[in-house]
């Protein structure tokens, strides 16, 4: 697992030691840094994934596109370079990248793995230098392979290509090869810990079921588009029905989809990073939402998510006061625009119980403002 994200001149952050844990909530306003946190991640990913040998931090790829140096410096105290440190359970990895403003990608100007340091160095694989033994294989693997699914996701469509295993192992940040893993994996077994008992533990029944958490009767066929690389995905949210076409069946379903399949096809020690996990959902499918991902952090699946969803929040604290889920295995950070007099980040704590020790300003409190408002309306 990864317990600690360090960021130094990236983005908007001057300094940050971020803990991170089994369930990491990340919360707060908007262009407050809670995207540059999951970005951070990514780039590691992006880079380690699409050029193994490569000696330069890739800022453009598949995964994410963040321009140039300077729109990835920290506009206030950085100048040309930035660092990324990731902490686990075995070592400390720090990797400093600089280059012209203008570029599109980085020099690894320095990598350090724990008290050794290697400056401007020639060979990399996967970012790590190749001649060091200490260089953890199961953090190159835990960041190349892990999953990332942004905001916005593929809608409904008419057929789902399918893409060969080593170029789409994972559902893709737009969630545009869900179904085509799916489809690969749709005989595999889940994890035991999330299987639904009572039916079969393949992925495609468990990812069903699943479904039918957010959308009582759903069901679904995969079926393969004769001398085609792909598939169509029929749905139906009622046994009464036929199966539909995904259009016909609500945006949210398709919201969802590639979330749950993200989680089903992952295994222990996996990372997975979501966006907005809430995105078209109704309150009592968030408040789900929240739940089925602390499942899969106790499954022992690394989730960090961002989410404006209070409902969310509220499925985690309701995971925890079940004792499904420890409270310090999960994580809870409160994200603030910079300003000199204030902390950037804060970390309200849960206890067993599922109650939150303190609530900073902005932290999920608009309702209480909204119905103060109307208490005072009449005075």
């Amino acid at each position: 697992m990864i317990n600690r994200l360090d960021l130094q001149y990236f983005k908007c952050f001057e300094s940050l030691r971020l803990p991170l844990c089994d369930l990491t909530l990340l919360s707060g306003g908007n262009a407050s840094g809670k995207s540059s946190v999951l970005q951070a991640l990514v780039l590691l990913h992006q880079t380690m994934r699409e050029h193994e040998w490569s000696t330069r931090l890739m800022l453009n790829g598949e995964a994410i596109r963040l321009g140039t140096v300077s729109d990835v410096v920290d506009k206030v105290h950085g100048r040309r370079t930035f660092e990324i440190g990731v902490v686990d359970s075995a070592q400390t990895y720090h990797w400093t990248f600089g280059g012209d403003r203008a570029e599109m990608s980085m020099l690894v100007d320095r990598v350090a793995i724990g008290e050794a340091a290697l400056e401007k160095p020639e060979l990399l694989r996967y970012l790590l230098p190749y001649e060091v033994g200490q260089a953890s294989p199961s953090l190159a693997h835990r960041l190349r392979y892990l999953s990332y699914i942004t905001a916005e996701r593929v809608g409904p469509r008419e057929v789902y290509p399918v893409e060969d295993r080593q170029i789409a192992p994972v559902v893709g940040p737009a969630g545009e090869h869900a179904v085509s893993v799916l489809h690969w994996g749709r005989d595999e077994p889940v994890l035991d810990e999330l299987a639904v008992e009572g039916k079969p533990k393949t992925r495609l029944r468990q990812v069903e079921e699943r479904m039918r958490m957010f959308f009582p009767g759903c069901a679904l066929v995969l079926q393969q588009v004769p001398q085609a690389n792909a598939v169509t995905l029929g749905l139906r949210t009622s046994e009464d029905t036929d199966f539909h076409r995904p259009v016909h069946v609500g945006f949210g379903l398709t919201q969802v989809l590639p979330i749950v399949i993200a989680a089903l096809s992952a295994a222990k020690g996996d990372l997975l990073l979501i966006e907005n996990p809430e995105v078209h959902l109704h309150p009592a499918g968030q408040a789900h939402m929240g739940q089925f991902l602390a499942e899969v952090a106790q499954a022992g699946v690394q989730v960090i998510i961002e989410t404006h969803s209070d409902h969310v929040l509220n499925g985690i604290r309701r995971s925890v006061k079940a004792e499904r889920l420890k409270p310090e295995q999960v994580a809870i950070h409160f994200f603030r625009p910079r300003a000199a007099e204030e902390a950037q980040v804060l970390t309200p704590l849960l206890d067993r119980s599922g109650n939150i020790d303190t609530w900073p300003e902005g932290f999920f409190d608009q309702f209480d403002k909204d119905m103060n408002f109307f208490a005072g309306w009449g005075q």
